[in-house]
């Protein structure tokens, strides 16, 4: 029935005109407001709830009306206000390193153990392929680390020449997250090409080994990638079974659509590659100041390679920064969001 053959209904809208333009003034208000205080947040909540009331009975009363549109149109606003995240305040961070970091991590944790075997395979292929046939190493190296390595010389500790550890630095990181998320981005190919990105830095890590072996300069290589490779081949490893994870979502999608759940795992694996970028940034400082240094002794590499990769276990498994205890703590956090309109 619509509402001008019902008087009673007629009524009731021009009732409730005023109110609504309040309401619509109000959701604007919140829809804008980036740091709400408990009490606006409530009021938001509250004006939600009526909003959803009165959209119900519009919608009953004038279902194709311009006030049925204005009303829905206002309600999604807000329920984009009341839904959305909260700011990065000083606990949502602690809240993304301690919780959200750990659970991403353990999500991709098995698929980044079996890349680890196969970056391990294929190491141990490309050792035995450069070793078999010492020719093909001009694949996997340039000219002038070929000709460096014959002459007696590695090229890690002349990069040193290239500019100050900084800068080298600086070079180091924006190398590494190339190749880290092109692992990660390459994922989406069904996880084939995080597969491809592992296999073949494998290959290159092996066959490199296998060429200075031949030159007696294997130990110089593995002093260079003792004290930043550990961490930069796990950051690897994760970023790649983080894609791999993407490919699944494509195969096996666990939402409607393909594209929804891409998105649903996407959103789920972001913290962890935070997490890669702020460990890859460790590395280039590694890789900048103390790896091509002929100072630093291999105990020290050691104990920095070992440390740091501790350092970055402790993190992604949720050690490293302590819980707080209490029940009622927990119950806070855990709280999420809870639409309005569903508790009428």
């Amino acid at each position: 029935m619509a509402a001008a053959d019902d008087p009673e209904a007629a009524l009731w809208v021009r009732a409730h005109a005023a109110e609504w333009q309040s309401l619509a003034a109000q959701a604007t208000a919140a829809t804008h407001r980036a740091h709400p205080t408990v009490e606006e947040a409530l009021h938001t909540l509250r004006t939600y709830r009526v909003l959803a009331r009165h959209l119900a009975t519009v919608r009953s009363l004038l279902p194709a009306s311009v006030l049925t549109t204005v009303l829905e149109r206002t309600c999604a606003g807000l329920h984009t206000a009341v839904n959305r995240p909260p700011p990065l305040t000083w606990a949502r961070w602690t809240r993304l390193f301690r919780d959200d970091i750990p659970v991403a991590a353990a999500a991709v944790r098995p698929i980044a153990l079996w890349l680890a075997v196969l970056l391990a395979a294929g190491a141990g292929a490309g050792w035995w392929l450069i070793n078999t046939y010492p020719e093909l190493v001009s694949l996997i190296a340039s000219p002038q680390m070929i000709d460096g390595v014959e002459h007696g010389h590695l090229w890690t500790y002349q990069i040193l020449n290239l500019g100050p550890p900084a800068m080298l630095s600086a070079r180091i990181f924006s190398n590494n997250v190339v190749v880290t998320f092109g692992a990660f981005c390459f994922g989406i190919l069904f996880g084939l090409g995080a597969f491809y990105m592992i296999t073949m830095n494998g290959l290159m890590l092996g066959g490199l080994l296998a060429f200075t072996h031949q030159h007696g300069l294997a130990l110089g290589l593995l002093k260079f990638i003792l004290a930043h490779g550990p961490v930069e081949l796990s950051v690897m490893c994760l970023a790649a079974a983080a894609g791999t994870a993407l490919g699944e979502a494509l195969i096996r999608p666990a939402a409607e659509t393909r594209g929804a759940s891409l998105r649903r795992r996407t959103e789920e694996l972001a913290p962890l590659l935070l997490a890669c970028a702020l460990l890859l940034l460790g590395s280039g400082l590694i890789e900048g100041f103390i790896s091509p240094s002929p100072q630093v002794s291999i105990p020290v590499r050691l104990a920095i390679g070992l440390g740091y990769w501790t350092l970055m276990m402790l993190w992604l498994s949720g050690r490293l920064v302590p819980r707080p205890s209490g029940a009622a703590h927990r119950g806070s956090e855990t709280a999420g969001v809870i639409d309005p309109a569903e508790q009428d």
